[in-house]
């Protein structure tokens, strides 16, 4: 290759890079109101808890240490990781689950954008970080892994659903704590 073709493939890489660098700077903004949106999007979703759901009430523990990182870029990858768990369950078999399928869509959609803005910004910088400390890592995917065997055990019904779902506003109210001290 010659020096033109190499002069050409820097100005890109600065220019993309450069391009990239506002946007991921103003993501704890943005994550802040997808956050606030997906929780209202879960509550419109769905009408109240049902009361036949009670008595199943199933208790999962949120690993609380993984949002608790000393760097921000980890707590980044942290979020991004439980978007894309949080999709995943809600992209299974929503067939039992009596929701609002424009909110359902939304919901999917705004966590699908904010995954994808989150990998841009941080795939750089996520083996040096979060993906370093890989029990932080394995806590998330086994407390998730937790819901979908509930799901898959309970047969997608109607209130393993609904447990579910209160499970997610409940670990998003934890990301937006998070998001608000990130901003400050």
């Amino acid at each position: 290759m010659n020096a033109f073709g190499l002069i050409q493939i820097g100005i890109i890489l600065l220019c993309t890079s450069t391009t990239s660098c506002p946007q991921c700077n103003h993501l704890p903004l943005q994550r802040r109101k997808v956050v606030k949106n997906s929780m209202q999007l879960l509550d419109k979703m769905g009408e109240r808890f049902p009361r036949q759901c009670l008595r199943e009430k199933m208790f999962f523990r949120f690993p609380k240490q993984v949002l608790k990182p000393r760097e921000k870029e980890s707590v980044k990858v942290a979020i991004e990781e439980i978007f894309q768990h949080i999709f995943y369950i809600f992209s299974k078999n929503l067939t039992l689950a009596a929701w609002d399928k424009t909110a359902l869509g939304q919901f999917q959609n705004g966590l699908y954008q904010q995954i994808e803005q989150l990998e841009a910004c941080v795939i750089k910088k996520q083996t040096r970080y979060f993906w370093s400390k890989e029990a932080n890592r394995l806590k998330l995917k086994k407390y998730f892994k937790e819901i979908d065997c509930f799901l898959k055990e309970k047969q997608y019904s109607l209130c393993s659903w609904e447990i579910s779902r209160a499970e997610m506003r409940r670990c998003l109210q934890l990301v937006d704590k998070v998001v608000r001290k990130l901003n400050n």
